[in-house]
């Protein structure tokens, strides 16, 4: 039964853990040569502890993804739990109220850098699945991706689909911090850069030059056109909200005069979409924008998708998403809430690329990810664990 698994939990384990990989200060900015691989070490000695079978790939130099499988030999679905090991930067570790990497635990909070997105989460489906395992042979198998980038280029999901890790799997759950919410739905994203090439020329006489200052100001007034009628179309979705064209980022020219008009122009987007939002149209609609103003301004403009994820949406009818809904219940007492991942998860890559149906729910608060004095409750991580061991022998149907 559920509850003979259960008293396999390692509660006090699964925290202390989760601090030693928020102590590992795996941020993602290989640039300043920071990376996964702290964190990744953690996470290989207490699979060790466990006497798993690890497969390590280096998807980068220093930045592994861990994939681990338990497997009793018994037939049956495949099970995959989902996380990133990598964090956003700190920022000003003096504007935190704790140390960013300490781990500390004040009042039955732990804080730091990555205690929700998602270290937390992590510790919390290692320790489920062990508490599966030790509870006796199941049907099935579980897979745990434990994987690097998901901050930036996600490309660590890239990798464990390219190289066949998905095959096979009949559901993800997607570790994020969701604040209790089982979310079947997320929002798409495209973070579209837009090169402007036009001529110098003097302030005073804007006629012998091509401004990409103009074009860039006509083409992001396209867009909020663009962001309205996509709105007015598809409606305020009922757990992601509105579809958005956000301008979030301008220069000019390699260098900036008050009289002078620049050479070029850089700018971006950050778009996020909702389930029927067509990507492909989204931006052909962006183009024509773009050729209009080519042709009306003599400027050249040049659109690179640095990113584009497609909003997902399982139905809430499927078994993975009921497996978690009901475990849900089981250990708070309470409904479910079914809510929407306002972000991107690697599961939109698990989603478009493997097929495969994707609920996120995970511990720490929905909106803390990213922000300073970054928490979670200590009682959520457990409960959050509790869950993922009743939502797998749901699952995997390993107790009927």
């Amino acid at each position: 039964m559920v509850t003979a698994r259960l008293d396999h939990l390692d509660r006090d384990g699964l925290v202390a853990f989760t601090q030693r990989l928020v102590q590992a200060p795996s941020v993602n900015r290989p640039d300043l040569g920071r990376s996964e691989a702290s964190a990744v070490a953690v996470v290989l000695e207490q699979a060790e502890n466990f006497g798993w079978d690890v497969l390590v790939e280096e998807v980068a130099p220093g930045r592994p993804n861990v994939i681990i499988t338990i497997d009793c030999g018994k037939t049956g679905p495949r099970l995959l739990f989902e996380g990133h090991t990598d964090v956003v930067t700190e920022g000003d570790p003096a504007t935190w109220s704790y140390d960013p990497f300490g781990a500390e635990i004040v009042d039955g909070r732990m804080y730091g850098r990555g205690t929700a997105d998602m270290k937390g989460g992590i510790g919390a489906f290692m320790f489920a699945t062990r508490a599966v395992q030790l509870g006796g042979a199941f049907p099935g198998s579980i897979v745990l991706a434990i994987l690097c980038d998901e901050e930036e280029m996600m490309i660590g999901v890239h990798d464990f689909i390219a190289k066949g890790h998905a095959e096979g799997v009949d559901g993800a759950i997607v570790c994020e911090p969701e604040g209790g919410e089982v979310c079947n739905t997320q929002k798409g994203a495209i973070r579209l850069r837009v090169d402007v090439a036009g001529t110098m020329a003097h302030g005073a006489m804007p006629h012998q030059g091509r401004n990409p200052i103009s074009a860039a100001g006509r083409l992001i007034y396209a867009a909020s056109e663009i962001e309205a009628d996509l709105q007015a179309t598809h409606g305020d979705h009922p757990q992601l909200g509105l579809t958005y064209l956000t301008p979030t980022h301008v220069s000019a020219g390699t260098l900036a005069q008050l009289n002078v008009i620049p050479d070029s122009a850089l700018f971006t987007f950050d778009i996020r979409t909702i389930p029927g939002v067509d990507h492909p149209d989204l931006l052909a609609r962006l183009r024509t924008a773009a050729d209009r103003i080519e042709s009306d301004l003599g400027v050249r403009i040049g659109f690179t998708a640095l990113v584009d994820r497609p909003a997902t949406d399982t139905p809430v009818t499927d078994p993975v998403v009921e497996a978690v809904a009901k475990a849900h219940t089981a250990v708070t007492g309470d409904e479910p809430f079914y809510g929407g991942v306002p972000g991107t998860t690697d599961g939109t890559i698990l989603w478009r690329d493997a097929r495969l149906p994707v609920v996120v729910y995970g511990p720490g608060g929905k909106w803390i990810a990213h922000q300073k004095d970054e928490f979670v409750e200590i009682d959520e991580l457990i409960r959050c664990a509790e869950v993922y061991v009743d939502a797998t022998v749901r699952f995997l149907g390993a107790d009927s």
